[in-house]
């Protein structure tokens, strides 16, 4: 049961690392490429390492928990994703609370790696689902 998890886990993680960088280096050549000139109030790296320790976070609780036999998956992965909304906005609040007028750009700096990192964690979830 140990190598399975360890296996999991380091793959996952592999995964997550090289995707996160491919990604990461695409986002900055878009952003340099047609925003230049904007400053942004949350630092791309910033963003990037949130989304990657709060992925593994719930990757690794889901990977535990399904380790030890406990195959009900599900409640605790909504709970989890409760959670990381809770953390994003708090997360985002320096931004909400700005007296900058322009916030699209980081928010969308911020929500559309949210939605590709979840995409890639359900996909990684869905594997114990199908095990089960």
């Amino acid at each position: 049961m140990r190598d399975s998890f360890k296996k999991r886990q380091i793959l996952f993680s592999l995964q997550l690392l090289i995707g996160s960088a491919i990604l990461y280096l695409l986002h900055i050549y878009l952003i340099n490429a047609l925003f230049s000139a904007k400053t942004f109030i949350i630092p791309l790296w910033n963003i990037y390492v949130f989304h990657i320790i709060s992925v593994l976070v719930v990757y690794t609780t889901i990977n535990f928990r399904f380790s030890n036999g406990k195959t009900q998956v599900f409640n605790p992965f909504i709970l989890l994703m409760i959670l990381k909304m809770i953390l994003s906005i708090v997360f985002l609040l320096p931004l909400f609370l700005s007296d900058t007028t322009e916030k699209i750009g980081d928010t969308l700096n911020f929500f559309v790696p949210y939605f590709i990192y979840l995409a890639f964690e359900v996909y990684g979830i869905a594997q114990f689902l199908m095990a089960k």
